[in-house]
């Protein structure tokens, strides 16, 4: 039984499952059950290959559900206006619910399939601004009297044709698209750009993630602080301060039929219970009337009532399927706008994957798990598009940063995340539900996690020597750059136009990516200034991707389900193929050689538990 919790009847059973809860260091790297452990890993609750039991599994899954729920919402919110349905909440619904359903399989496929770590999939803010610079041209702004609630029929065919011309648009465009990143996934011209990229390019590109939301964060905490701090306050409490504090939980087994054990709550589920508590405070002042009433004052966003019509109107079970809205089209303009959002992603998810592999107790991908990532990304845009979500798909950095609180690194918890999100995709009446969780509540959880990856981002910098002047200059320039110059663009798209609308898109789209800004710079001048690689950090950057191809560890995490590529389908002519995991090698003059594992055995063929193993 593999679990986080303990029995204090068994010693030896309490002494191996507290390795995987506390995973205390003894002072050389490893842990108490003699695998190796790195920084990233040492205090891990579950690292990516342990399997907590399924109880866990379906909590934790929730939470990251939740963490999520806020941008997974949002996207289509967003777009609501802009597709002619603000008076439509029950079609909000089906785009909430579509968009569950559809990052739910890219989920599953990404942490079967693709890069194999535990980060969850769900639409990405790098297609909103293309969209809606679609949805802007003349040809598709939204007829006046779509704009009255007074004079919409949301039943009537005519107004149903309104809205889904618009989303098949948007179908076709991202479509289209993602065929670019499938290719540039697939053919491994990712992987290829890899050997250039170093921590002076990954450590703006992932703190530029977090840093720009503070507007967005800010807002929606600020619409009322008093429960976002309720919600900070609880999250850092439970994380940081009652993390180690052991709660008391009645355990029942086969044999024995009831005895103690003990259960790191506040460690592995703080930001459930904060979300929990939360959201209960704000329903006794919603019931009890201390909030406002009046959508204008203050505090109303605190109310659990603000979005009742979209619970009331969703029906119970709804089955997303692809081209539910018709069959796609497709422009020019669109295709050039989304293909400027898939760059600015790609770029995005290449350093979410080398935080995830860090929280979550990993080596640092290789590059045929890379190129893996980034093409089921494509894939997952793909089945977005035809699906009719309105967006795209990509790595959550929500989700990386509730790694570093929770301490839970484990795949099998993204996988039930992944069936959680399918779940609600399919219930729509529960999607809704989860959809009313006041705003300020979600600010304040945005806030800490935020936090959380901009400190990810400037920890890779520890490979840089940053008493060079050299590197102090690269990164700060490239962070600097990275949040004034969108700011600017922002404020002043008119001076940039260049008379072909395409191009406008697709120039504002990109200037207007703080992460994709910074990146570049970071990238152009680490590349350009002279410096030696030790200054810069390749050479230990460099030794880890060595290292990360070569160590049993990398094998397991990183290669493909079922043996593929190791057992079956070991084909010469995969060694070509750059997504295609690599057959491991134990020493220079042993190519390809397989690793053969002896135990002792008993007179009824099982191994003994202390026998002496023998590797060859």
């Amino acid at each position: 039984m593999n679990s986080a919790v303990t029995t204090n009847e068994d010693p030896d059973f309490l002494q191996r499952h507290d390795s995987l809860l506390s995973s205390h260091d003894d002072g050389q790297g490893k842990k108490k059950d003699g695998q190796s452990g790195s920084p990233s890993s040492s205090h891990l609750a579950y690292s990516i290959l342990d399997v907590p039991p399924w109880y866990l599994c379906i909590f934790l899954g929730i939470q990251h559900f939740l963490t999520a729920l806020g941008g997974l919402v949002a996207v289509p919110l967003i777009l609501a206006d802009h597709l002619c349905l603000q008076h439509d909440p029950l079609t909000q619904s089906y785009l909430i619910s579509t968009i569950f359903f559809v990052s739910g399989i890219c989920t599953l496929l990404q942490v079967f399939l693709g890069v194999r770590l535990p980060i969850l999939q769900g639409g990405t803010f790098g297609f909103v601004g293309p969209s809606l610079a679609m949805l802007s041209l003349p040809a598709w702004k939204c007829p006046e009297w779509t704009l009255s609630a007074s004079q919409v029929n949301t039943s009537s065919p005519e107004f149903t044709e309104e809205w889904q011309k618009r989303i098949r648009e948007l179908q076709g465009a991202i479509m289209v698209a993602s065929c670019v990143q499938i290719l540039v996934g697939f053919s491994g011209l990712i992987g290829f750009l890899m050997r250039f990229i170093g921590p002076l390019t990954i450590a703006p590109t992932i703190s530029l993630v977090a840093l720009p939301l503070f507007h967005s964060a800010g807002n929606n905490a600020g619409s009322h602080w008093g429960i976002a701090a309720v919600t900070i306050f609880l999250i850092v409490l439970f994380s940081q301060f009652l993390k180690n504090v052991v709660v008391p939980v009645p355990i029942y087994g086969r044999e024995r039929t009831g005895f103690t054990s003990k259960f790191y709550l506040f460690q592995v589920f703080p930001v459930l219970l904060a979300l929990c508590i939360s959201w209960f405070l704000c329903f006794v002042l919603t019931v009890t009337n201390a909030l406002p009433a009046d959508p204008t004052a203050y505090g109303y966003q605190a109310r659990t009532d603000t979005k009742a019509n979209v619970l009331s109107q969703a029906p119970w079970f709804r089955f997303p399927y692809p081209g539910q809205w018709g069959f796609p089209t497709v422009s020019p303009a669109g295709v050039f706008g989304i293909m400027a959002g898939v760059i600015s992603s790609m770029v995005e998810s290449v350093g979410d994957y080398y935080a995830c592999a860090r929280l979550a107790g990993a080596p640092p991908p290789p590059k045929h798990a890379i190129n893996r990532g980034i093409g089921i990304e494509g894939i997952g845009c793909l089945l977005a598009g035809a699906w009719g979500s309105g967006n795209g798909t990509t790595s959550y950095s929500e989700n990386v940063g509730a790694l570093g609180i929770t301490k839970v690194g484990s795949r099998m918890v993204i996988v039930a995340a992944g069936c959680v999100l399918l779940l609600m995709g399919v219930f729509g009446k529960i999607g809704a539900a989860f959809a009313t969780i006041p705003t300020p509540v979600i600010g304040g959880m945005f806030l800490v996690m935020f936090g959380v990856i901009a400190a990810v981002g400037i920890s890779n910098l520890q490979y840089v020597d940053m008493n060079s002047s050299r590197n102090i200059f690269v990164f700060g320039f490239s962070i600097f750059c990275g949040l004034a110059i969108p700011n600017w663009v922002n404020k002043n798209t008119e001076k940039l136009e260049t008379g072909i609308p395409q191009l406008n898109q697709v120039i504002q789209v990109l200037l207007t990516t703080d992460m994709f800004v910074g990146g570049l710079l970071g990238f152009l001048l680490d590349n350009t200034i002279p410096g030696s690689p030790e200054e810069r950090g390749l050479l230990a950057w460099n030794q880890i991707h060595e290292q990360s191809e070569e160590t049993t560890k990398a094998s397991e995490v990183y290669s493909l389900p079922c043996g593929i590529g190791t057992k079956f389908c070991t084909s010469s002519y995969t060694q070509y193929l750059p997504f295609w995991p690599k057959v491991e090698h134990r020493g220079t003059g042993e190519v390809g050689a397989c690793q053969l594992t002896l135990y002792s055995h008993d007179s009824s063929g099982e191994c003994l538990k202390d026998a002496t193993e023998t590797r060859m």
